[in-house]
Formats: structure tokens, sequence, C-alpha cells
């Protein structure tokens, strides 16, 4: 499959692997697209795991409605789990980064029968970053308020061909070819807009927060990351009431495009269990 459609949206998605095999989804997070996987699927596929990786809301050009509310988390696991019926899987192993591990635990918590287990890399338990926001949390995290502002961001981060946005990026650690990328992916008509409003819609009321983990977990956590407090990623695991394996790699942010062996051996780790 190239691509599925819930409530008028259409979805963007890279379908490899055996058909037959166990199946993973990769969900990417900002400002990235599936690409991001593009060195972990290959490691996956040739271990016999058929891979998909949707351009998840906002990052698909088919699908970038307006308003902070349809990117409340409750649609964006429902768009995962649209991607699931659309492909026959009953249950598939979920992987998930940044912004896609926020939407993987939200999916393990959320509909634990549709994931035989959950990978999440870097991205600590929701409830765990609340709880870690006077311990360094906060701190990290100061952009989410300044993304807040409407126009603001898109007008300052794209000015001069997404310079700053290019910039930001490399500071983050990013290899400058996939900053560059990834900009000019933001730079399309309403597509940074769109990936903003992921972060405006969290103050959307009555949405629901993130419960506890119920299936087999890996948390694959990064030292140098610069967007996580070490206080939310030691408190992930106290969110987790199933097997838990915690992997540490002295990395930055950026695992799938920087260290696609580790991710590959950790997700086969839980596939192969």
């Amino acid at each position: 499959m190239d691509g599925f459609t819930r409530d008028g949206l259409r979805f963007d998605v890279r379908d490899a692997g055996p058909a037959a095999g166990p199946a993973a989804v990769l969900l990417h997070g900002f400002p990235q697209d599936g690409s991001a996987y593009d060195a972990v699927s290959p490691l996956l596929t040739e271990a016999g795991v058929r891979v998909l990786v949707p351009d998840q809301r906002g990052y698909s050009p088919g699908a970038r409605p307006q308003g902070r509310r349809a990117y409340a988390v409750p649609e964006l696991v429902d768009d995962v789990v649209a991607l699931l019926d659309t492909a026959g899987l009953d249950e598939v192993h979920v992987v998930g980064h940044d912004w896609g591990g926020a939407v993987a635990w939200a999916v393990a918590a959320r509909r634990p029968r549709r994931v035989a287990s959950l990978t999440v890399l870097g991205t600590p338990h929701p409830a765990a970053m609340r709880a870690g926001l006077l311990r360094g949390q906060a701190r990290r995290s100061w952009y989410v308020g300044a993304f807040q502002v409407p126009g603001l961001p898109e007008r300052a981060l794209l000015a001069h061909d997404g310079a700053r946005l290019r910039d930001a990026l490399v500071r983050s650690g990013l290899a400058p070819h996939r900053a560059a990328q990834y900009a000019a992916r933001m730079s399309e008509p309403g597509a940074l807009t769109a990936a903003l409003a992921w972060y405006r819609a969290l103050g959307v009321p009555r949405t629901g927060s993130t419960g506890r983990v119920r299936v087999p977990t890996t948390y694959v956590s990064a030292r140098r990351d610069p967007f996580f407090a070490p206080a939310s990623v030691e408190a992930t695991a106290h969110h987790v009431d199933a097997p838990f394996t915690r992997i540490d790699l002295d990395a930055d942010h950026w695992l799938p495009e920087h260290r696609p062996a580790d991710v590959a051996a950790a997700v086969l780790g839980q596939v192969r269990a």
C-alpha cells in the first residue's frame, strides 16, 4: 500500500517487506517525515518484518486539516488505527521517535490489543515528562511555549529559506543534509503550521491523558538528547506495567537517522521475543 484515507484525509505510507511476516509501524517526529527511517527499514525487512512508515497528520500533503483540535492525541492515535485497519493488521509492533514516540505511548495505552510490542526512541512517557517539569524538563521544553504564538514561529523559522529552522536542527545534532531536507519539507504551503499544531493541541481540553502501558516495552534513551531531562527519562519505567527494557545510548536526539542499527536491534528484540 502507498497510502490510506481517514475522514477525507490522505496519508502517504512507505510499505516494505514480506506481507505475511510480523509487522511494525514506525512513527516519525518533528519536523521529520517517514524518510527518517530510511536506514532502519531495510534492516527490519531483511529480518522478515513488514514495515509501514506513514507520513503523519500534518506531514502528508493530503492530511493537513486546519485548527489545533484536529491534531489532538486522540486523532493521532486513530490515524494509526486506521492505518492498521487499511493494511488488514490485527496487531503490530509500534515504534515511535520524538512526537512519534508520544503517539506510540498513547496507542499502546489506549489500544493495547492492537500493539504486539512498543519501542520508543528518546521520548519519555508523557506522564513522566509532566512529573519532570520541575526537575529540568520545563527548561528543556521551553520552545513548546514559544510555539503557541500564532504565526510568529512560522515566520521566524522559515525566514531566509528556512535558515533558522535548519540551524536549530543542526545545533540539536542533526546532520546538515537532513536538516536541509526537513526544512525544505516544512517550507511547503501549510506544512509548518500543521506540524506546530501538534504542540498547540496540547492545550485542547478534554482529550484525555496517556495512561499506563501494559504491553512489552523497550525504551531507547539517548544521553546527549537536549530535549528530554534525565528525571523524565528515569521515571518512564514507572508507567509501564509489563516487561520493560531500557537501552541507554551515548547518542544525540536523532536516533533513527544516526543510530539505525541500534534502533533496528531494539525493534527486533521485541519482534523475536
